[in-house]
């Protein structure tokens, strides 16, 4: 199963250009008290391709890039959570998208206790995404992957055009944190979208929930 995209849907000044190049694979400065591999999913599931883990779900979003050199690809991940006394259920979505042409997602889920302010969730959301798509880059560093390859559809004067998506907006409790979090996000050089634009985490990471 793939998932269609308007092309409007990307199109928005809730949409945060990185700040640098988003292609270092220093750590963030991520301030969680958990380590990046307690918060991050260890399995994945995809419509696509079902039950995965992250080397094969890394394989399969490569392999579906390279089946079409000539297309224009965009690499998403977002993070959406609820909570019920202070468990909270985050699930994060890896989307590659085919600009015009819909794309394949993998989704994966973990729980996370004593989170009892939606602060604190949207935080921890951001800080999910964050350390996702750091580790997605070095990944496709020790692929090689961020090097131009003409076989692999990759902007060819950027690289993998890869954003982040937070579900925060203008309207409602999160509008008070959009500064806060964009900031941190590209302070570590990543792009990011917000709310109506951050349809990473508010549609395909939702829907899991």
């Amino acid at each position: 199963m793939e998932f269609v995209l308007n092309e409007s849907d990307t199109n928005s000044k809730n949409y945060y250009p990185k700040t640098s190049c988003f292609y270092e694979t220093k750590s963030a400065k991520i301030t969680s008290n958990m380590s990046k591999s307690q918060v991050l999913p260890q399995t994945f599931n995809s419509p696509t391709y079902g039950p995965l883990t992250w080397q094969e779900a890394i394989l399969k979003m490569v392999s579906f890039i390279s089946t079409d050199p000539k297309a224009s690809f965009e690499i998403i991940i977002g993070t959406d959570s609820e909570a019920v006394n202070g468990t909270a259920d985050f699930v994060s979505a890896l989307i590659v998208h085919k600009k015009g042409r819909g794309g394949v997602y993998f989704w994966g889920r973990q729980k996370i206790i004593n989170l009892y302010s939606m602060r604190q969730r949207i935080w921890q959301e951001a800080f999910i995404s964050l350390a996702l798509a750091e580790k997605l880059v070095v990944e496709f560093g020790q692929m090689g992957l961020l090097e131009k390859n003409p076989r692999l559809a990759f902007n060819e004067s950027e690289g993998i055009n890869l954003e982040i998506h937070v579900d925060i907006g203008p309207n409602g409790e999160t509008r008070t944190m959009i500064s806060e979090i964009v900031g941190m996000i590209r302070a570590n050089g990543f792009k990011v979208a917000t709310k109506p634009a951050s349809w990473g985490a508010s549609t395909v990471a939702d829907r899991h929930v």
